[in-house]
């Protein structure tokens, strides 16, 4: 048995719970847990906020661990291998999206957690455990020079900015705003700035102008003063979003250049009020949005990383503490990722 963090139901919390993990199929990477993000989509999980709950949920799916065995036909990886596993751990590997390496796009990918193993039907379990085992071809490597514990978010806070700014083509001289300063937003920065783009931040709180520009940002628009907001009108090529609740695209999309690009990686669903179609047409700008990143560009991601010194900020803490966290979280009270110690499970927090 395993040990690990589970809620049984959307009001009971997480707590201890023991868990099987199968043994290594012949493509299988055991790996030892070292640390695990905690992602707001757990929460959402955990709460069945989204109706889709399997009970009991075991989250995570930001995890860095060590390989401690291969399977037979294991190649890639062996023991003692530095490993990271993010948000999918298979798909149908047979569709055009998985042939393009774009596995979060099939429709028969299987989510870390609360999935359905492809071979067996088995519930999947995440990260907020000892250890897991994950086929070789969904697990990634993570390069020495990162701090694993800050790396653990770049599964997925980190590979859900890197990914559009670098399919849309943000590139040096470009002009970037990025909507919020969560844990997705702080990365937006970074990965903005490094791609040599000059980085404008939207906040409604004056306070973060400040914390902004030491995150990298060249600018700080106060989106709720209309001032500051008619004097960005028409200035950026791209804006990456990354609030997850409703709010108003317009004032946003009135910021953007012709052949501007809007960007969503939150998920504000329904969007409220509707998004102006004129300034669409007027200006000829695009809306679109993008779900977190395939594997080979997730291993990309983590290795521009550990070359252009990118890390997540974050807080630690033990597995015990867990359920305080969410509740910090909700209330914004993170900068900008927890991350789970596993080193507590093990020693029984």
């Amino acid at each position: 048995m395993t040990q690990a963090y589970a809620a049984e139901s959307e009001s009971s919390g997480l707590a201890p719970y023991s868990i099987d993990r199968r043994k290594p199929r012949p493509e299988d990477v055991a790996i030892e847990i070292e640390f695990c993000g905690i992602c707001h989509t757990d929460i959402h999980f955990v709460e069945n906020d989204w109706g889709m709950t399997i009970y009991p949920v075991v989250p995570g799916h930001e995890i860095i661990g060590r390989v401690s065995a291969v399977g037979d036909n294991v190649t890639k990886f062996r023991p003692g291998d530095r490993v990271g596993i993010g948000c999918l751990v298979d798909s149908c590997r047979q569709c055009e999206a998985c042939d393009g390496g774009l596995e979060q796009y099939c429709t028969g990918k299987v989510l870390t957690y609360n999935g359905e193993d492809r071979q067996d039907s088995s519930i999947t379990y995440g990260g907020y455990s000892e250890s897991i085992v994950v086929d070789q071809d969904f697990v990634v490597k993570v390069p020495d020079k990162l701090d694993p514990a800050a790396a653990a978010p770049l599964l997925c806070a980190g590979i859900t900015t890197y990914s559009p700014l670098r399919h849309f083509g943000v590139e040096k001289g470009h002009r970037v705003g990025v909507v919020g300063m969560g844990g997705l937003g702080h990365m937006g920065i970074k990965f903005a700035r490094a791609f040599g783009a000059e980085v404008t931040l939207f906040t409604r709180s004056r306070d973060k102008a400040e914390e902004a520009l030491r995150q990298g940002a060249h600018k700080v628009v106060v989106s709720s003063d209309e001032s500051q907001m008619e004097a960005a009108a028409d200035s950026l090529d791209y804006i990456l979003d990354t609030v997850p609740v409703q709010h108003d695209l317009n004032p946003y999309l009135a910021t953007l250049s012709v052949d501007g690009i809007y960007i969503l990686v939150g998920q504000p669903e329904p969007v409220e009020p509707p998004v102006d179609a004129g300034q669409l047409i007027f200006k000829r700008l695009a809306l679109a949005g993008s779900l977190i990143g395939g594997l080979p560009e997730t291993q990309e991601c983590l290795d521009f990383c550990a070359e252009h010194d990118i890390e997540c900020d974050i807080e630690k803490l033990d597995i015990e503490n867990v359920n305080q966290a969410y509740e910090r979280m909700k209330k914004g009270e993170v900068k900008y990722r927890f991350v789970i110690d596993m080193k507590s499970l093990k020693s029984g927090g």
